[in-house]
């Protein structure tokens, strides 16, 4: 029997994203996170802070995986709207939580301003949410149903993902192996094929890369079976060796 696939689609939201000001970290951690569940990252889309974009990548993603998560938009400020979309996609209210208010009046009690109307932002939550913990600055995260909303501070993303450990039920974590030698793609395409045909309990990804002056090419191999994953790493080694490329074990 094949085994089930657990699937989760990612939503990056916000204009310093596609604009070039901030470079996002969260898709790498996201997507190790999920691997180490034993689901797949299956999408990731770049939105800006647009209502209607958000509401639209919402109700596609979360109706196409068993999760979606988002990173960015749930802040103090005007344009954080993460919150009001996602509600509006689900088809419910915001509300303040009340958890969420007594979090927010405990973190800003001895701060200069206290609770503003700003910082209430943060306790924001469509109606019938959940909260994810935030042990970095407090303003928690949001889940409901399947959607899970983050931060899109990296660090404090990686706090909230360290809350949800264990608590999403997925399949195999999936396992992989890296090799690298110095030869064009081109040169081993039909082995890389060959190989994987072969071993249908695997996949190998090919990642070219052009160093002191030569090209050479790292292959990643990726099963949730430890021997499956051992026997094509083995045909694959030996594959590239008597091709005389002899492959480098952790790549190049």
């Amino acid at each position: 029997m094949t085994e089930r696939i657990w699937t989760a689609a990612l939503i990056v939201i916000g204009d310093e994203i596609l604009s070039g000001r901030t470079h996002d970290k969260n898709i790498a951690q996201v997507a190790s996170w999920l691997q180490v569940q034993g689901i797949r990252l299956a999408e990731v889309r770049v939105v800006a802070d647009v209502e209607e974009h958000i509401v639209t990548a919402v109700n596609a993603l979360r109706a196409a995986n068993d999760y979606l998560f988002t990173t960015g938009g749930i802040g103090p400020t005007h344009d954080d709207i993460t919150v009001d979309a996602v509600s509006r996609a689900l088809g419910v209210e915001v509300v303040i939580h009340p958890e969420a208010r007594a979090i927010l009046e405990r973190y800003y009690a001895d701060k200069p301003g206290g609770l503003t109307d700003a910082r209430l932002r943060m306790a924001r939550v469509p109606q019938g949410a959940e909260l994810i913990p935030n042990r970095m600055s407090g303003a928690p995260g949001i889940k409901i149903g399947n959607v899970h909303l983050m931060a899109g501070v990296p660090h404090i993303t990686a706090g909230m993902l360290d809350a949800l450990t264990g608590t999403l039920e997925g399949g195999a974590p999936l396992k992989s192996e890296t090799m690298g030698c110095w030869t064009a793609e081109s040169e081993v395409a039909d082995l890389l094929r060959q190989v994987e045909q072969a071993h249908e309990a695997c996949q190998i990804g090919s990642y070219p890369f052009f160093r002191e002056g030569r090209i050479g090419a790292n292959f990643v191999i990726r099963s949730t079976d430890a021997d499956a994953l051992a026997a094509c790493a083995h045909d694959l080694r030996n594959g590239l060796a008597d091709a005389g490329f002899p492959p480098v074990a952790g790549g190049i």
